[in-house]
């Protein structure tokens, strides 16, 4: 895994963007204003990383395909956090976007408070669909730090260890 500082230029970008679309077309859970600008932060910060240019929000919503990259399909999922990533930590999946077809799936973790974004690793769809953690809506979830919180939609979880590590954007485009 690795961190990359957000730039204050790519963050406001990124909120314009968040502010003047909507990410969410899912029937439900389309995600907060704050979780949209999180995954637009982590989805650009990835795109920027392996040169892609960064997310603009005019074709608005993906269903769930981010990238392309060696014709796979690739979302990227991004969570925020208050604290920096540890390898203990889990990284969340909404079940609902499961039947999105996509071939890869980039987790990463965005530090609100140091704006700063964690690329934690990345799995294929298949192997995913067998490490996964499934909690149905209204399961308490326990945190590494003791908090809790209670799932507002069927939830797939997914480990740290179970995802292939990177060091760096070349690597990571390497091995995709």
């Amino acid at each position: 895994m690795f961190t990359v500082k957000v730039s204050d230029e790519l963050y406001e970008h990124c909120l314009k963007v968040a502010n003047n679309h909507n990410f969410g077309n899912r029937y439900t859970a389309n995600g907060s204003k704050e979780q949209q600008l999180t995954g637009i932060i982590g989805q650009s910060v990835v795109m920027n990383g392996l040169g892609l240019g960064i997310v603009d929000g005019s074709d608005g919503f993906d269903n769930g395909i981010d990238l392309i990259i060696n014709s796979k399909k690739i979302d990227v999922k991004t969570m925020g956090r208050t604290t920096d990533v540890k390898p203990n930590f889990t990284n969340n999946f909404l079940k609902l976007q499961d039947y999105f077809e996509t071939d890869i799936y980039i987790f990463c973790s965005y530090h609100k408070l140091k704006k700063e974004v964690t690329v934690c690793g990345w799995i294929d769809k298949a192997t995913f669909s067998n490490k996964r953690s499934l909690f149905p809506k209204g399961s308490v979830r326990q945190r590494s730090d003791g908090t809790t919180f209670t799932t507002f939609a069927d939830l797939y979880e997914i480990d740290m260890k179970y995802l292939n590590d990177v060091n760096s954007f070349d690597e990571l485009k390497s091995q995709l």
